[in-house]
């Protein structure tokens, strides 16, 4: 416990946001320094709470009291070990986690939460500043070899664990680069990507081995794999959108998020995206179909691209402005939350649906027709709400079904679960012998946190495996 009093003695307090008129100039994080004395007094809050919620409201079980405590003494080098004894990646989660931690802090029943999420954040950065974090090389190596395919959250987190236990951890990305949705899916302005290069280099240090433009089920076999690996990761994601099938959805101008984020992410690593394939909302009025955290995204990018207008629809109700009673704490609260990206424009409206596009004589989309609905989860259209907006651009954020099913999963056979994902029994073993799964094709689509420990427990589950 930092602090006995510190709970009563401050309140809760984060750093502030450059300001909107400046941030949508450009494409770095949003946020100011935080001075150190101030961080020191939100650790304090972290009061002597008997049960610290916030280790089960964390799916990593973070030590967050332990590391509190190290913070508001000034010891920055135990901190990060505290820290690091259960995340990875604390970079990742301390800037695009939504914090399940926080709405379970005890402190948040009757008083705003310990600033968890922001202490986490530091700790790591002050730890990658200051040359605490260092590459950490298994000691032996016991030969056996595991392929790890798909480089998010997830197959980053197995692979640093299986090099640490000495196991030769290689990695395959379909893609250009390492990172999967952290490197292509998240705006550079919620997280730079020099965050993933600096960890990538200690884990290249350890031994972990990448292979970029390596599509397992595509341009490289899956045979190959069973048969030159003691085991395989699968950990994707979940990388198949919800689609909108209504008519006009054929429309030139109707896109989904995950085609309109990533090229935009490529333009600030330094890519060409051709003229005749760029999806680019500048000048343009753009419709966001999708309320969540992706479409926050698209909101933000689009901002930034120099929309002439966004708007951005959600189908279920607004949320409370406070913590719903259907969600009492210590579970993630329903309730309305305002991202940096509502902060500097556009409109939100909630209880719309779709019903149709319609477009010009050349076939790109002018109009996207809805009507209001009711509550859910009926969602029943209301008659006589009817409505049409002008909309040059529309992103569909509306969420992923799963993973990809044809190619890899195809191939490999395994069996899946009721929803489409990869099923697993409890060791992360899908029912392929020696085929294991993490992450959002195991769970569906989830939060980066969920990732991480679903890496890690993978890992775990793999190194027995291989110790038998």
């Amino acid at each position: 416990m930092p602090n006995p009093t510190g709970f009563l003695e401050h309140s809760r307090e984060l750093p502030s946001r450059r300001p909107p008129a400046e941030r949508i100039r450009d494409w770095f994080e949003i946020y100011l320094p935080f001075p150190e004395e101030r961080l020191r007094a939100q650790a304090s809050r972290c009061m002597d709470c008997g049960v610290p919620f916030c280790h089960t409201g964390c799916p990593l079980t973070n030590l967050i009291p332990d590391w509190n405590e190290m913070v508001y003494r000034g010891r920055w080098r135990e901190a990060a070990r505290q820290l690091h004894a259960t995340n990875n990646f604390p970079e990742f989660t301390g800037r695009i986690c939504p914090a399940p931690c926080e709405a379970s802090c005890v402190l948040g029943i009757n008083d705003p939460p310990v600033t968890i999420k922001e202490i986490e954040k530091t700790i790591v950065d002050r730890a990658f500043a200051e040359g605490f974090i260092r590459p950490e090389p298994a000691e032996v190596r016991t030969g056996k070899r595991v392929a790890i395919v798909g480089s998010g959250p997830a197959g980053l987190a197995a692979a640093q664990q299986l090099a640490r236990a000495g196991h030769h951890a290689i990695v395959f990305e379909k893609s250009d680069r390492i990172g999967g949705l952290l490197r292509y899916g998240i705006p550079h302005f919620k997280m730079e990507k020099r965050l993933i290069d600096r960890r990538l280099e200690q884990m290249r240090a350890e031994g972990v081995e990448f292979q970029t433009n390596a599509h397992v089920g595509g341009n490289v076999p899956v045979e190959d794999l069973r048969r030159e690996f003691d085991a395989i990761l699968l950990a994707g994601g979940a990388e198949h959108p919800r689609d909108l099938p209504v008519p006009g959805r054929e429309l030139a101008g109707i896109h989904f998020a995950m085609e309109f984020l990533p090229q935009q992410n490529r333009r600030l690593e330094g890519d060409t995206v051709p003229e005749r394939d760029a999806i680019l909302a500048t000048g343009k009025r753009v419709v966001i179909i999708g309320g969540g955290d992706t479409g926050a995204d698209c909101l933000g990018t689009s901002h930034r691209q120099g929309a002439r207008s966004v708007t951005q629809f959600e189908l279920l109700p607004k949320p409370p402005a406070e913590r719903a009673p259907s969600t009492p704490w210590p579970l993630w609260p329903m309730q309305l939350r305002v991202e940096s990206s509502h902060e500097e424009g556009g409109r939100r409206d909630w209880s719309v649906a779709t019903v149709k596009f319609t477009g010009d004589e050349q076939g790109r989309v002018t109009q996207l027709h809805a009507v209001r609905v009711g509550p859910a989860p009926a969602c029943a259209p209301l008659p006589g709400t009817e409505f049409t907006i002008d909309a040059d651009l529309v992103l569909l954020a509306m969420g992923f079904l799963g993973p990809v099913k044809s190619g890899l999963l195809a191939q490999l056979g395994v069996a899946l679960d009721a929803r489409g994902n990869v099923a697993t029994g409890a060791d992360h073993m899908s029912s392929v012998p020696g085929v294991f799964a993490a992450g959002d094709m195991r769970r569906g689509q989830s939060l980066v946190v969920w990732a991480i420990a679903e890496g890690r427990q993978a890992a775990r589950a793999i190194d027995r495996f291989l110790s038998r």
